[in-house]
């Protein structure tokens, strides 16, 4: 070897473990993911809230992912590998992430980023101060069942009988059935739950449906249902059956009508909770967020398709239109 190359690699491979000295010294944010739908969407989002709170990864903070990949069941094991990895704090995105990470540690901070209603679910104590190693945001408002079902009520005539497809594993998905509940007795309408937990639940459950003749169906943000939501828009559209989905996330997929939270306002605003436990805050004192932002989708062309003639004025109040 020339003297020159062999003085370069020595030099290299000295400063190996400066390097990595300097990464251990770095906070380690560890994230959780169910992996359904994608992540990458919330990892965009909250990377560039990170960055612009002055977290920038590989040179201040590093971050370990792990993705479920679509399987709640391998949430567990993804969480426990975080614990064994010691992260500073762990991220778990949707409640069945963030019960994972619960169960795995009681010591490492986590944030919900966002959960459902983490006091129903007993994640936390309170709203106010949570008591324990987990804080973060929540889709939850007090307003979401009452108003999916206005919207319902403007847009179709005699509303009557709605479905709720519903998943009983998700607790978070339990407490929103629960709540929905209460504002459909309000309203004066019927509400079914059909629950779905499995691929294989999907036939007998459009069979359900079929059989309860509703006059809408409500679509949950649960994890699995999303993961399979084109299943469900092209049974809806093939049976002309005006779903409304709890994001407009689940409209840009082709559904007909959605609303709740914005989820990409939710991701960001995670990344001031992992700088604000960075500097030393404890999660127990920091009081869970609840959404600021909202969203209003309808999709034109599944309107059209369903037989639904929605009014200019109702179109000009929607945050995102899709023709």
């Amino acid at each position: 070897m020339k003297r020159r190359a062999f003085i370069s690699l020595l030099g290299a491979a000295a400063a190996w473990p400066l390097a990595a000295r300097a990464q251990q010294n770095m906070p380690t944010i560890g994230v959780l993911v169910a992996g359904n739908p994608s992540p990458e969407g919330f990892l965009r989002e909250f990377r560039a809230a990170l960055r612009a709170a002055g977290l920038i990864e590989g040179q201040n903070i590093l971050l370990e992912v792990r993705s479920a990949e679509g399987s709640d069941a391998l949430l567990p094991q993804k969480a426990a590998e975080l614990v064994r990895l010691k992260v500073d704090v762990i991220v778990a995105a949707l409640t069945p992430a963030v019960q994972a990470a619960r169960h795995a540690t009681s010591d490492i901070p986590i944030v919900m980023a966002p959960a459902g209603d983490p006091v129903a679910t007993g994640l936390i104590s309170s709203l106010a101060r949570p008591g324990g190693n987990i804080t973060g945001n929540t889709v939850l408002s007090p307003d979401l069942g009452p108003k999916r079902l206005q919207i319902l009520r403007e847009v179709i005539a005699n509303v009557k009988r709605v479905i709720y497809l519903a998943n009983p594993d998700n607790a978070s998905n339990v407490a929103a059935l629960a709540e929905t509940k209460i504002a459909a007795s309000a309203a004066g309408t019927v509400l079914i739950s059909v629950e779905v937990r499995a691929v294989g639940d999907f036939e007998p459950a459009f069979a359900a449906i079929m059989r309860e003749r509703p006059d809408a169906i409500l679509v949950s943000n649960d994890p699995f249902h999303q993961l399979h939501v084109g299943r469900i828009i092209e049974f809806l559209t093939k049976n002309r059956l005006p779903g409304m989905f709890q994001s407009k996330e689940g409209v840009l997929a082709g559904g007909f009508i959605g609303y709740g939270p914005n989820l990409p306002d939710l991701f960001r605003r995670a990344a001031g909770y992992v700088h604000r436990i960075l500097q030393g805050a404890n999660p127990a004192d920091l009081p869970v967020e609840l959404p600021t932002k909202f969203d209003l989708a309808v999709n034109l062309k599944s309107a059209k398709a369903l037989g639904f003639e929605l009014t200019p004025t109702f179109v000009a109040r929607a945050d995102e239109v899709i023709e």
